[in-house]
């Protein structure tokens, strides 16, 4: 069980964000590594937990249930919402954001305009960054990088780059095309409002653009995508 003991307190200054939500400035009350007694931090909520060695500073808000704890950072812009925890030697920075009931841990980084949400877990020495989505069910551990536009959801189980990939500005609307791997090693495609198996993609490809220049571009990938997850 995590040691949940604090070691800052909420100041009498305060901030509404963007949510209506009441945020405290915090000061640490005991030495925290890096981190000097009376140090001001970021924002925490009356319901939101930072304990063990873990800090939250700069403009970085965390509200609602969520728990920062372990050597944990969050820091610069970052939000941690909900349910959300982020542990261990984990950090969140820029402008990312987890909330849910998502969790961040280990060695893991988000950051960018990456956010992470739903039931999602990122781990291992894993980094989201870019303006990545992580959320769903997904997992994303190992030495996995997860960046750009890509959107990794559903069930996925993304544990290093062999995993997944992204190809991006193709297709009529310039769409970012996201492919990764699932449980039970089936393979699944988010591109648009679209999600499902490599099958069903080629179907809505045909269906949408015939074998004009864009359907040529889908076909091309669709083939890239066979050799790298090595389907017959």
């Amino acid at each position: 069980m995590k040691n949940t003991e604090k070691h800052y307190e909420l100041t009498q200054e305060f901030k509404i964000n963007i949510f209506g939500v009441k945020l405290f400035r915090i000061r640490a009350t005991k030495k925290v590594r890096e981190i000097e007694i009376g140090t001001l931090g970021g924002w925490v909520s009356d319901n939101a937990r930072v304990s063990d060695n873990a800090w939250v500073y700069g403009n970085a808000e965390v509200y609602g249930n969520a728990e920062v704890y372990g050597n944990a950072r969050v820091y610069g812009n970052a939000r941690v919402s909900g349910n959300a925890r982020v542990s261990d030697n984990a950090w969140v920075s820029d402008d990312a954001r987890v909330s849910d009931n998502a969790w961040v841990y280990g060695n893991a980084e988000v950051y960018g305009n990456a956010e992470v949400y739903g039931n999602a877990w990122v781990y291992g020495n894993a980094e989201v960054y870019g303006n990545a989505e992580v959320y769903g069910n997904a997992r994303v551990s190992g030495n996995a990088r997860v960046s750009g536009d890509a959107r990794v959801s559903g069930d996925a189980r993304v544990s290093g780059n062999a995993d997944y990939c992204c190809f991006q500005s193709f297709g009529s609307n310039g769409r970012t095309t996201t492919v990764f791997r699932e449980k039970e090693n089936k393979i699944k495609i988010s591109c648009g409002c679209f999600f499902g198996s490599i099958e069903e993609f080629e179907k809505v490809v045909e269906g949408t653009h015939g074998d004009n220049k864009f359907a040529r571009e889908y076909k091309s990938i669709i083939e890239v995508i066979k050799i790298k997850f090595d389907i017959k």
